[in-house]
């Protein structure tokens, strides 16, 4: 981890908010927590010498990987999102995305896939994923890859930044992919602008996820102007068979997932909501 990173993640909304005595405070005590951090933070774990002696993984369905690996998509987890000062090894309450991701990913379990996956912050994910899809190739992608934790010969981690469609036109490779799953910031506008500047990078049948989908509709802080158009509201009238309006939708990014999507499904897990859209 880069002390860039620790200082975005732990400190920065701190500092916005402190008064010139705290932010001095707070840059001072920066460099020793970092090292504290630093010399704590998981070691890198090779997933093909790893498989090797736990080949019993691939046999597991995607919940038991999940909490194997410590993925909130899962039951159960262990704050993965806490500084080294403040875990503890407690269970609690994931996201129980699990039986959705089994209905409708099942099908690809055994196929030579293509997975593109955003916000996959330590990897916890992505080495769930490797075992579930053993003949997969994985590129995961997040704002601070320097967090993953991971490596394999089948997965391939990338810095990408979801908020724009510059940002995510960067695509560490020019494919298609049959799934993507988007776990990012989950910002309104970020959304709405990767779903429809990605889908286009869907095969056909291809099968596109979204997470925490209600975020903008439940939380404040994911949607600051109070925009009532979210992804959530857009997924809705579509599958209404209404018409659909958002300004960072272009004319022609509309027409094409008008005509390419197939259906879509929106389930309620322990705490949101998530949706699975299915290209024709």
């Amino acid at each position: 981890m880069r002390i860039s990173t620790y200082i975005d993640i732990y400190y920065n909304h701190r500092l916005e908010k402190a008064n010139i005595l705290k932010k001095i405070y707070i840059y001072l005590i920066i460099p020793f927590n970092y090292f504290i951090e630093k010399i704590n933070y998981p070691k890198k774990i090779n997933l093909d010498e790893y498989a090797k002696v736990n080949k019993k993984l691939f046999k597991k369905n995607l919940n038991f990987l999940f909490e194997y690996f410590n993925s909130d998509k899962g039951n159960k987890f262990i704050n993965q999102y806490a500084r080294f000062s403040k875990k503890n090894n407690k269970l609690i309450n994931g996201h129980k995305y699990t039986v959705y991701y089994e209905k409708h990913l099942k099908k690809l379990k055994k196929n030579k896939i293509k997975i593109l996956e955003l916000g996959a912050f330590k990897g916890n994910a992505s080495a769930s994923f490797f075992f579930y899809f053993e003949n997969s190739f994985i590129y995961s992608l997040d704002l601070y890859p320097d967090l993953f934790i991971y490596k394999s010969e089948r997965i391939k981690s990338f810095k990408i930044d979801n908020s724009s469609e510059k940002g995510l036109l960067n695509l560490p490779q020019k494919m298609k992919y049959d799934l993507i799953i988007e776990d990012a910031g989950h910002y309104l506008k970020d959304q709405i602008i990767t779903l429809f500047t990605l889908f286009p990078k869907l095969k056909k049948k291809g099968i596109y996820v979204v997470e925490e989908l209600d975020f903008p509709d439940t939380r404040k802080d994911m949607n600051l102007t109070n925009d009532k158009n979210t992804l959530y509201t857009i997924l809705k009238s579509i599958k209404n068979h209404k018409p659909i309006y958002s300004q960072y939708i272009s004319e022609d990014k509309k027409k094409y997932f008008m005509q390419n999507c197939k259906y879509i499904k929106i389930y309620k897990g322990r705490f949101n909501k998530i949706a699975f859209i299915i290209k024709k």
